[in-house]
């Protein structure tokens, strides 16, 4: 699964992640260390999440996630 973070709110990606890998919201959170409770925060916006975290649940998914300069075309980073 390759995300670009540039098209889709905070929330959105990490419900999208979940629900891609087929887990609950509490079985999502122990492979990250997170309870059920934060993911569901973060999957309904009422809590931010960090850089670190996404690259977290990236590491342990072997996921690509892709922030683009809106600026410019060419990547501006690639978290894996």
């Amino acid at each position: 699964m390759k995300i670009k973070a540039n098209d889709y709110q905070a929330n959105e990606i990490i419900k999208m992640i979940r629900e891609y890998v087929g887990l609950t919201q509490k079985d999502f959170g122990k492979k990250i260390n997170r309870t059920r409770s934060a993911i569901q925060y973060y999957e309904y916006g009422l809590r931010n999440y960090d850089t670190e975290l996404l690259l977290a649940i990236a590491k342990a998914y072997d996921l690509d996630i892709i922030i683009e300069n809106k600026k410019k075309s060419n990547k501006k980073n690639i978290l894996k």
